[in-house]
């Protein structure tokens, strides 16, 4: 059983700060329980299917919930990032996540913002937009449907972009309001023009090719099949996913 623990002790002390309190009786062994999430998260099964040496698979479920709506899982990556964060250059930019056909309705329930789902001719897709810093590692994260801008992405995460000297974009973040924000908060812009600009702005070539970085960690959070392929219908849920996977393949 101890083969199948995904995290080691020294990983889970890292973490075991951010776990919520134990009221009453004491958890069930957290290492045990949160490799059995991770498993699953990661190989894309139906909770049902997870190997018995986890533990009962309502134990293992009831863990993921109760957490993810407490947003444990996000607290993790982002108290993890604040801990080793020494940002000199960020990078943005966004990707496409298949949503699978049982999770795809568009429906908004009421007083709800929607599934975060959006069609297009490759079919049902979310979108997810993130900032990494120089190593490739995710600060901060933000969903939204497929056909949604990379401004509206941009502007989600403004207000959370730590202080850094230099910020690295594609062309899809050419827009003046966005450099005019990053110079108020005394980041220089190192994002190419759209060819449609009347007069072209100038960047860092050699400064922009490290923004490759946050292309590949988009590619080893794609490893884990329920961040590949979205099953969980809620936003919340699905968020809690990207990022457990982004906790234990970048931060720990």
């Amino acid at each position: 059983m101890v083969a199948l623990y995904w995290l080691t002790d020294e990983q889970m002390e890292r973490l075991r700060p951010f776990f919520p309190k134990s009221h009453g009786r004491p958890r069930v062994d957290d290492q045990r329980v949160l490799s059995g999430i991770i498993f699953v998260n990661r190989n894309g099964l139906r909770w049902r299917d997870a190997p018995k040496d986890y533990g009962p698979v309502k134990t293992l479920h009831n863990r993921w919930k109760r957490w993810g709506e407490a947003g444990v899982f996000v607290r993790m990556m982002k108290g993890l990032a604040a801990a080793n964060a020494d940002p000199k250059t960020l990078m943005i930019d966004a990707t496409y996540l298949e949503a699978h056909r049982t999770v795809s309705s568009l429906a908004v329930k009421k007083g709800g913002f929607g599934r975060l789902i959006g069609r297009t001719k490759g079919g049902m897709n979310t979108k997810l937009h993130a900032v990494a810093n120089a190593n490739g590692r995710p600060l901060s994260f933000f969903l939204t449907a497929r056909p949604v801008s990379d401004y509206t992405g941009a502007a989600a995460l403004l207000d959370d972009l730590p202080k850094a000297q230099w910020l690295l974009g594609d062309h899809g973040y050419d827009a003046d309001w966005f450099r005019d924000a990053l110079a108020a908060k005394g980041i220089k812009p190192c994002i190419p023009g759209r060819r449609s600009r009347n007069v072209p702005v100038k960047h860092d070539k050699r400064r922009y090719q490290r923004r490759n970085r946050i292309e590949i960690m988009f590619g080893r959070l794609k490893d884990w099949r329920r961040v590949a392929t979205r099953y969980d219908r809620c936003p919340t849920v699905f968020f809690s996913t990207i990022a457990l996977a982004a906790t234990v393949l970048l931060w720990l």
